[in-house]
């Protein structure tokens, strides 16, 4: 059997999920479903939290890992910039490694660090070991869901999970890694363990997803942070399929799929490919630029570089007019919506009010 067939002989059975809130009105929802907003939509990765200080409030004393499984801590971090802001989605507070902790794995976000792996994964027998993930194991994080969405009224709430792929670079890395040297040696040395481990944390991702659509999250995200490492060539072998599984497994929900990436310019074609309705784009390539190489028939979000926060009022509307006028253009060139937002996260030490001003000068545009 190879690598891809042992991926799809574990595939689950395709989902069903009960019915959610309606929501015709939410300009992100209309936007990423090619329909036409009353405002163009504007939300931030990472918006909840770091930058707010009754987040560093709210926090203090608390780890990363243990505040992402408290349900009333979660819809409290994740409706404060909603209620500060005005943005037009929450996106629920978070780690993309929250499930593979929830499943077992030995692992902890280390302040400065990021996540750091207790076991890194090397071999088919360190594959085989791994724990996979049930929905009971994430339950808070539906608790957190059912809290939010009887909280936040017509704001949609977006949930998220971590690409099979970037998963894998923290596990076989051990942590974060500038060059990612170990998983591309096994991707390229091993293909069969590589697949092997793709596929099987492509089932936690899916899992974790449905666990929050069911619960009933009104879109969803998937971060692929570090597939901007790879070519392109290794992006369709070793990445695309896994990707491919996720949105397809998550399909039946008949919610917009979001799917970002850093670094990913070069990428953007084959994510596009994948199944997501929205395409993230970071502040390297143009909107414009961005629609042609994804191709007509989806959305865009983008792009912001989040420095640019730090550069004065003058600077960030300069900025916004030049990346709402690519995005109208992008829209001329097929693409079928745009949701205005950083091309990364939002960086620790921002001013809170420049966030704000963006957002009424966004929706002012």
């Amino acid at each position: 059997m190879s690598g891809l067939e042992s991926t799809n002989a574990g595939m689950s059975e395709r989902a069903t999920y009960a019915a959610r809130r309606v929501l015709p009105d939410a300009p992100l929802l209309a936007a990423a479903e090619g329909r036409a907003p009353r405002h163009r939509p504007v939300w931030f990765m990472r918006q909840a939290g770091r930058s707010l200080p009754e987040y560093r409030e709210i926090r203090s004393g608390i780890g990363m890992l243990e505040s992402c499984f408290d349900p009333a801590l979660v819809c409290e971090i994740t409706m404060q910039p909603v209620r500060r802001h005005g943005v037009d989605a929450a996106i629920l507070f978070s780690d993309i490694v929250v499930p593979l902790k929830a499943a077992g794995i030995d692992l902890d976000i280390v302040a400065g660090t990021g996540p750091v792996v207790a076991n890194p994964v090397r071999s088919i027998a360190d594959v085989a070991a791994l724990p996979r993930l049930v929905p009971e194991e994430v339950g808070a994080v539906a608790q957190a869901v059912q809290l939010l969405t009887a909280e936040l009224g017509s704001t949609p709430l977006i949930g998220f999970a971590g690409a099979p792929f970037t998963l894998a670079s923290y596990l076989v890395e051990g942590g974060p890694s500038r060059n990612h040297e170990r998983t591309k040696a096994l991707m390229h040395s091993d293909p069969k363990t590589w697949h092997a481990l793709l596929g099987t944390l492509a089932d936690t991702t899916i899992t974790f997803l449905q666990t929050q659509l069911r619960a009933g999250v009104d879109a969803v995200q998937l971060f692929d942070s570090w597939a901007g490492a790879l070519s392109l060539a290794e992006y369709r072998e070793f990445v695309l399929p896994h990707s491919e599984r996720v949105f397809a497994e998550v399909e039946s929900a008949k919610v917009p799929r979001i799917h970002f990436g850093v670094g990913t310019g070069e990428l953007l074609g084959a994510m596009g490919e994948a199944g997501a309705d929205v395409v993230g784009v970071d502040w390297r390539i143009p909107l414009d630029v961005a629609a042609r190489r994804v191709g007509p028939g989806k959305a865009l979000q983008g792009n912001l570089d989040p420095a640019v926060l730090f550069a004065g009022p003058a600077a960030v509307e300069k900025q916004v007019r030049r990346i709402t006028a690519e995005a109208d253009a992008a829209l001329a060139a097929g693409a079928t919506g745009h949701i205005f937002n950083l091309g990364h996260g939002v960086l620790p030490d921002t001013d809170p009010g420049a966030l704000t001003a963006l957002v009424e000068l966004v929706h002012s545009l």
